[in-house]
C-alpha cells in the first residue's frame, strides 16, 4: 500500500505528463513544528496534495536534500519540476520558504521488485542538489557502517497520513519507533530485504503514505528514510527504511 507509485498524469498540469510517487502520517506520532532540516518535497503538478507535496526529505547540505529514489527517479530528466519545502507545519498554509530542485542524483542500484502487491524498494536513496543554498541547521548523516541496535529508539516524521484508511492528513507530525532487528525482517520480507535496508516500528507507531524520503533518526543523526512495508502499522510487518550506513552519497 504505502510508498508505492502514484499515476497521477491526469492531475499533471505541467510540461509533460509524469507518473508521481506517493511518499508515505506518521502513525501514533504527535504534531510538531518542522525541524529547520525537515523537507516537504512537492511538484506544481501534484493536484491531489496541500502544496503538492508527495515525499519528504533532509537537508544534509545547505544545498543537499536526501531523499528516497523513488520520489525522484521519474523526475531526473525533468528536476526543476521538484520543490523543497522548508518551515511548514500544516500543508494548507503558505508559510516557511520554497526552493527550486537544479539537479537529481539517483543510485544507480535502484530498482523496483514486488512483495505481496506492494512494490519493494532497493537501494532507495536519492541526493536533490537545490538551485540555491539556504541558511538552515542542517542534519548529520550516520557514519559509514555504524550499527542499528534492535530495540534502539529512532525518530521519525512526516506529513502523511495516519492510518491506512486516512488520506486526508497535512500536518507534520514526529513518533518515535524501535529499530528491528535485522533477523526479524527477513522472516517478515524474505528475500525482499537486503543489505541496503533497515526496519523499524510497531502496530502503534509507523509511517504510512506520503512520508516516503522522510527521515529516520538514530542517535541524532540521519539513519535511514522511509522506503516501503506491506502496509502500515500492520502485524509481522514492519516499516523498511533505507539503511543510509551502507551508502557512499555524493554530496
Amino acid at each position: 500500500m504505502r510508498r508505492q507509485l502514484l499515476l497521477a498524469a491526469a492531475v499533471l498540469t505541467v510540461a509533460a505528463s509524469l507518473s508521481a510517487p506517493s511518499a508515505n502520517a506518521v502513525i501514533g506520532g504527535t504534531t510538531v513544528d518542522p525541524p529547520p532540516w525537515m523537507v516537504a518535497v512537492s511538484s506544481p503538478g501534484m493536484l491531489l496534495r496541500p502544496s503538492g507535496q508527495f515525499c519528504g526529505g533532509v537537508l544534509v547540505r545547505p544545498d543537499k536534500v536526501v531523499t528516497a529514489a523513488h520520489c525522484a527517479n521519474l523526475f531526473k530528466l525533468t528536476p526543476g519540476l521538484l520543490r523543497g519545502i522548508f518551515g511548514r507545519a500544516d500543508l494548507h498554509g503558505k508559510d516557511g520558504e520554497t526552493v527550486s530542485v537544479k539537479k537529481i542524483w539517483v543510485h544507480p542500484g535502484f530498482k523496483e521488485t514486488k512483495f505481496m502487491g506492494d512494490t519493494v524498494e532497493h537501494n532507495d536513496v536519492a541526493v536533490l542538489t537545490l538551485s540555491r543554498a539556504v541558511n538552515r541547521a542542517t542534519l548529520p548523516l550516520i557514519d559509514a557502517g555504524s550499527a542499528y541496535p534492535a530495540g534502539a529508539p529512532a525518530d521519525v516524521l512526516g506529513w502523511g497520513t495516519t492510518s491506512e484508511s486516512d488520506n486526508s492528513n497535512a500536518v507534520l507530525r514526529k513518533a518515535v519507533v524501535p529499530i528491528v532487528a535485522d533477523s526479524t525482517c527477513t522472516t517478515a520480507y524474505g528475500g525482499s530485504f537486503d543489505a541496503g535496508m533497515v526496519c523499524a516500528g510497531t502496530t502503534q507507531a509507523d509511517t504510512c503514505e506520503y512520508d516516503s524520503g522522510g527521515p529516520l533518526i538514530l542517535d541524532g543523526k540521519l539513519a535511514g528514510l522511509t522506503s516501503w512495508a506491506h502496509g502500515c502499522a500492520r502485524a509481522g510487518f514492519p516499516g523498511v527504511y533505507t539503511r543510509l550506513s551502507a551508502f557512499n552519497l555524493p554530496l
